[in-house]
C-alpha cells in the first residue's frame, strides 16, 4: 500500500513519496505480530524519520514494519553510508599506525581467511567495495562479487579487475552449483526477502559447499541496554534483525545444514551505540562511561562470555 507520511509529503523538497508495505513474518509467513519499539533513521546524512520494529507473536523473528518497498528502499541509503564507501575514501590518517597486540584484542572472527574448498570458487553477496574480494583472490580464490550499487560494483571490475555482478540474488547470470563459498557480510539484514536470497544460495552451492552468514544479533546485551540506540538497528535499512534461532531457522527451513552459531565482538559498535543513546537524549550516566575504549572494550568482553554479542556468524553446508 501507499502510505503519505507528514514527513514526507509536507514538502516536495524533501523528495518523492515512498512506496510502503507491510509485509508478513519472513521467516513463517504469520499476520500475528507485537510492536517492539520505534526508532528513528540516525545514519549521518539520514531522513530522520521514524520506523517501527515488530516481533512475529508466531516465531519470534524481529522485522522492519511498516518498510519502504525495494523500489524505494534505495533513497535511504545516503551517499555517506558506511558500508558503500570505497577504499580509499576513509581519511588516510590512520594507515600509518601501528597495532600492537593487547589483552584488550582478541583476533576477529569475521572476514578471517577461508580453509581452501572443493575448486575454490567464491561468491561474495554484498560485496562492497571490494576489500575482501581482493583478498581472497590474493588467496588463489576464483571471487565474483555480487551488490547492488553500481558504484562498488564499477570499483570491483574498473578499480581492481575482478569479476562482480550488479543485482542481488537470484541473478541471471549465475548457475546452479556454480561456486564453493557463499559469503554474506553483514548483507542478509538488508534484504527484502531473505528467505528466498537464502535458497537461491543453497542452489547455487555446489554439493557440500559452505555459506558464511554474519548478521547483528537483536538477542544481545547492547540491544537491550540502548533499545531505540542500539547502533546495529540501522532502520530502514535493516530489514530483517535476526536473533540466532531464527536465524538458525531461516537457514535450516532452505535446506542448509546448520552449524553452531558464533559471537563476535565488536567494541566499537558498543561505543556507537552508547553515543547514539547520547545524542537521543535523557541517556544514564553508564552510557556515556561506555563511550569510552577501556569501559566498552570490558562490556564487550562481557557480552562475549555471556554469548550475547550484538553481532553473530554461522557457517552452513549444502
Amino acid at each position: 500500500m501507499i502510505l503519505m507520511p507528514p514527513d514526507l509529503t509536507a514538502s516536495s523538497s524533501l523528495g518523492p513519496v515512498v512506496e510502503w508495505e507491510e509485509p508478513d513474518c519472513l521467516l513463517c509467513g504469520g499476520q500475528r505480530w507485537t510492536p517492539l519499539l520505534e526508532a528513528p533513521d540516525s545514519a549521518p546524512g539520514g531522513t530522520g524519520l521514524w520506523f517501527a520494529v515488530v516481533q512475529c507473536l508466531d516465531c519470534g523473528l524481529c522485522f522492519t514494519n511498516p518498510r519502504p518497498s525495494s523500489a524505494s528502499i534505495g533513497q535511504f541509503y545516503p551517499s555517506a553510508y558506511r558500508p558503500h564507501r570505497l577504499p580509499g575514501s576513509r581519511r588516510g590518517r590512520r594507515a600509518w599506525r601501528l597495532r600492537l597486540p593487547s589483552p584488550w584484542r582478541g583476533p576477529r572472527q569475521e572476514r578471517q581467511a577461508l580453509a581452501w574448498h572443493g575448486q575454490g570458487r567464491l561468491l561474495d553477496f554484498g560485496c562492497g567495495g571490494g576489500s575482501f574480494l581482493q583478498r581472497m583472490h590474493r588467496q588463489g580464490w576464483k571471487v565474483t562479487g555480487l551488490d547492488v550499487s553500481p558504484a562498488a560494483v564499477g570499483h570491483v571490475r574498473n578499480g581492481l579487475g575482478l569479476r562482480a555482478l550488479l543485482g542481488s540474488l537470484p541473478h541471471p547470470d549465475l548457475r546452479p552449483g556454480s561456486f564453493d563459498v557463499i559469503t554474506m557480510w553483514h548483507s542478509l539484514e538488508h534484504v527484502h526477502r531473505p528467505m528466498a536470497v537464502l535458497a537461491e544460495a543453497h542452489k547455487l552451492l555446489a554439493p557440500g559447499g559452505k555459506l558464511l552468514v554474519a548478521v547483528p544479533n537483536i538477542d544481545s546485551l547492547p540491544f537491550r541496554w540502548f533499545g531505540a540506540a542500539w547502533y546495529a538497528l540501522d532502520l530502514p535499512r535493516h530489514l530483517t534483525h535476526f536473533a540466532p534461532w531464527t536465524l538458525h531457522l531461516m537457514l535450516e527451513n532452505v535446506g542448509f545444514n546448520v552449524g553452531p552459531v558464533r559471537m563476535v565482538r565488536h567494541s566499537d559498535w558498543l561505543r556507537s551505540s552508547a553515543k547514539l543513546s547520547v545524542r537521543h537524549g535523557d541517556a544514564p550516566r553508564w552510557h556515556r562511561l561506555l563511550a569510552a575504549k577501556p569501559t566498552s572494550r570490558l562490556a564487550t568482553w562481557y557480552s562475549y562470555f555471556t554469548s550475547q554479542c550484538d553481532c553473530m556468524i554461522v557457517t552452513v553446508r549444502r
